[in-house]
């Protein structure tokens, strides 16, 4: 039976054409990025149409946000492979239903009970960014009930949508590294020195969106502590907000010594600054489900990385990453490692070290746009005829 399967899925192979649905860069979005890298990956394999009307076989890119509203739409009509960056929608459907729809969507996720705590959650949406619960109901029921098969990246997302979709077929790909084109070691001197950055300093970085899972203002906090103990420290927060009240509560922190602040960076501009930073740090909490494209990048190229603790990171080695517990903890832990760090600059090379050759094992972009390509090819041969 197996060797019989296997014929019919290299058959489909030689013939399939994949219908490829997702944000793509200019588009400011993690997901683009990596959508991009991802095309050109299973381009090597077989033929990959961007947005076509017909095709053997869809792979839909979701996430939370309103740039996937086409995507979403049309994974629901013609169901396919889904790949979910989030294993959190709810952000996403509350800016796209009316209050009605959202009430009816909520309760077709998770039962009449939960009908009063909709509309509760409706009226509270202002603060959706913050407020937990909106984290702890990723509303994935419908996408992933009509998904022919649904991609996450981390065993978080995989219990998110098996609590929504018992059925569900799950397959779990880690999230891609595509290694950059490297500027010189002058050209990252420079940089630090236009920066303003002094010799020898050590510099840490927060990139991305700015928002409040970021955990941003622990991080200022945590930062203004170490630098009034170690001078020689900076700290390049790197990124636009999402959020007007964060981005009204951090602004008097953001202007303390030794903060850097620059807005959304293009790509050669982020690469530039993810290698002049000496450490970084990406937390999320409440989490979302995702695996950081920014970790895996940092990661990639040899920084070591503060993470929050929790299964969004489990497959990365204990020693590889540096992780941050959620909580009342958060700024203390923050702060001890980032002393460490700075301290003992041995430490931070062996976890970049140790990063770097996990990701560079396990999350090489060729590598991954082959198990695309195999389980693409492995539902159209089971879902259709075989041209």
């Amino acid at each position: 039976m197996r060797a019989r399967r296997d014929g019919t899925i290299r058959q489909a192979e030689k013939g399939v054409t994949v219908g490829f649905y997702s944000p793509l860069p200019p588009a400011r979005t993690g997901v683009a990025d990596y959508a991009a890298s991802l095309l050109d990956a299973l381009r090597l394999h077989g033929t990959v149409r961007v947005d076509p009307e017909r095709c053997d076989v869809a792979l839909y890119h979701l996430g939370n946000n309103a740039l996937h509203a086409g995507v979403y739409r049309r994974a629901l009509d013609q169901p396919g492979v889904v790949v979910m960056h989030d294993a959190v929608l709810h952000h996403f459907l509350l800016g796209r239903l009316d209050e009605q729809a959202y009430v009816e969507e909520f309760v077709y996720n998770y039962g009449e009970w939960s009908r009063g705590l909709a509309r509760e959650l409706w009226r509270g949406r202002a603060a959706s960014g913050a407020d937990s619960r909106y984290f702890e109901f990723p509303m994935l029921r419908r996408a992933a009930e009509t998904a022919l098969a649904v991609v996450v990246h981390n065993p978080a997302a995989a219990g998110a949508v098996r609590r929504h979709a018992a059925g569900a077929r799950i397959v779990e790909i880690p999230h891609l590294f595509e290694a950059p084109p490297m500027p010189s070691a002058a050209e990252v001197l420079r940089f630090r020195e236009r920066l303003g950055v002094p010799a020898g300093a050590f510099l840490f970085g927060v990139f991305g969106y700015l928002r409040e899972s970021k955990r941003l203002m622990s991080v200022l906090e945590a930062f203004g502590a170490v630098h009034r103990e170690l001078t020689a420290t900076a700290l390049l927060v790197a990124g636009d907000f999402v959020s007007t009240d964060l981005e009204r509560a951090a602004e008097p922190l953001l202007a303390s010594p030794g903060i850097i602040r620059l807005p959304y960076l293009p790509e050669p501009d982020f690469w530039l600054a993810a290698l002049a930073v000496d450490a970084a740090i990406n937390l999320r909490y409440p989490a979302a489900g995702e695996t950081s494209g920014i970790v895996v990048r940092l990661m990639g190229i040899g920084k070591p990385v503060m993470v929050t603790e929790g299964p969004e990171c489990a497959h990365f080695p204990e020693d590889a990453v540096i992780r941050i517990p959620p909580g009342l903890g958060e700024c203390q832990s923050l702060r001890e490692h980032m002393i460490l760090l700075t301290s003992i600059t041995e430490v931070a090379r062996a976890v970049g070290l140790r990063g770097a050759r996990h990701i560079r094992s396990y999350h090489r972009v060729d590598l991954i746009g082959r198990q695309y390509w195999d389980l693409l090819c492995e539902i159209c041969a089971s879902s259709q005829p075989v041209r």
